[in-house]
Formats: structure tokens, C-alpha cells, sequence
């Protein structure tokens, strides 16, 4: 525990924060997971509308530094190939 005032502001602080970073997190891996998931089914349209979800929350989360900025790219890289793929 927490001694001095400092460290009990400073562990409050990352607690705050880590709530709100798993909140950025979990938003983009839950549109991810749809993406995927309408991909396996071939459902090409409803893939590509969830890319517009996809690329918001995972610049929201890289701008707040909950991701880094090319995991995020990597993301929306391999996720845009996914859809490319099954709309041929």
C-alpha cells in the first residue's frame, strides 16, 4: 500500500487510467471480432461497414496512447486486407 500523499494520488491516477485504456481496448477487439466474424460468414458488406467503427476506435485508442500508433496501423492494415479479400 501506498504510504506517502504522492504515491496514494499516483496510484489512484493509474487506476483511473487503466479503466479508461481497457475501455479504448476493449471497443476497437469488439468491432474487430464482428469484422472477423461477418468475414468467415462471407458477408462482405457488412464487413466494410464496420471498418469505418473499426479505424474510429483504433485511432481513439493510438491517440490516448492505450495502443501504439503502429499497432494501430497494423490493425487496420490487416483487417482492410481481410475485407478486400472477401469482397472479391
Amino acid at each position: 500500500m501506498p504510504i506517502t500523499q504522492s504515491a496514494k494520488k499516483a496510484l489512484r491516477q493509474s487506476v483511473k487510467r487503466k479503466k479508461q485504456n481497457l475501455v479504448k481496448k476493449e471497443a476497437y477487439k469488439d468491432v474487430a471480432k464482428n469484422i472477423k466474424r461477418f468475414a468467415a460468414s462471407g458477408n462482405a458488406k457488412e464487413a466494410e461497414k464496420l471498418l469505418v467503427a473499426l479505424f474510429k476506435a483504433v485511432d481513439k485508442a493510438a491517440k490516448t496512447n492505450a495502443i501504439k500508433k503502429n499497432k494501430a496501423s497494423r490493425i487496420k492494415s490487416r483487417l482492410s486486407k481481410l475485407v478486400a479479400k472477401i469482397k472479391k
